[in-house]
């Protein structure tokens, strides 16, 4: 049996008196497509941060590729291949959206400092590939006509895929998405389904989703976790998940209303 991309093992952790997640068990393998599902503050984000590095659990392991990651900063998380995004675009609006993704293809860059100082051929040979690799997202993605333009001068759809290719550019292995459909209409909606989708298969990668939109959500993942006060009350396939009693009094109160329809 192989190890799984990502393994959380009772993971809680707790602000002073407040659990904010507790005892959260999962995993997700390579390739997969999973969401994490909840009503607001249930803790999903917390996941994420503590996934990702920004928060230390306080008790249960976390494990990637195999290894524990705890007490790894989040750049190191990335650079081993943990990418995400946020429920606030968090794009560098002072750069053009080529240098957003030149940015995040800096975290291989091989050239220490020395060679920026001196900028000799071998640093140069660096920024040219670098930008190469950068303008061929931006090519894939339907962005390289807008190089040029400053990342927040992008429509509300564009600035969201723009967070999503620059995340891409850190080469991940996992990719978590927080609240990607967050304030698009219906029609941005479905194109952001057919992206996470393109996504996944292009680049093999595993997606880790947190979404309200039960649209969206029912739509692409293969398995759903839910959360509830930062407890996990269910897991499954969509199907097992929209008429689970438990999700549907979660999300609406009483176990009446199929959760497709919330």
């Amino acid at each position: 049996m192989s190890t799984p991309l990502l393994q959380l093992e009772n993971v809680t952790i707790k602000f002073g008196g407040l659990t904010a997640v507790s005892e959260l068990t999962t995993t997700i393998d390579e390739g997969q497509l999973v969401g994490l599902i909840g009503p607001n503050g249930a803790g999903k984000t917390t996941a994420f941060n503590m996934i990702t590095g920004v928060y230390q659990p306080t008790s249960g392991t976390i494990r990637f590729a195999g290894k524990c990651t705890a007490g790894i900063k989040p750049s190191r998380l990335t650079a081993q291949g943990i990418a995400r995004t946020f429920q606030n675009i968090r794009l560098f609006g002072s750069l053009s959206v080529l240098d957003n993704i030149r940015v995040a293809k800096q975290l291989h860059n091989t050239q220490n400092y020395l060679g920026s100082l001196w900028r000799g051929k071998g640093w140069r040979n660096s920024e040219a590939t670098i930008e190469k690799d950068a303008l061929e997202l931006l090519e894939i993605f339907d962005l390289a006509k807008c190089r040029d333009e400053m990342a927040t001068s992008l429509p509300y759809g564009d600035q969201r895929r723009l967070e999503i290719v620059r995340a891409l550019a850190t080469k991940p292995k996992l990719l978590l998405l927080d609240e990607p459909a967050a304030g698009m209409n219906p029609s941005e909606k479905d194109d952001l389904m057919h992206l996470i989708r393109f996504i996944k298969d292009r680049y093999q990668l595993a997606v880790l989703l947190v979404e309200h939109d039960m649209k969206v959500v029912m739509g692409i993942c293969e398995r759903i976790a839910v959360l509830e006060y930062g407890r996990k009350i269910a897991e499954g396939t969509p199907k097992e998940i929209q008429c689970h009693p438990k999700v549907i009094e979660a999300y609406l109160g009483a176990a009446a209303t199929p959760i497709e329809h919330a």
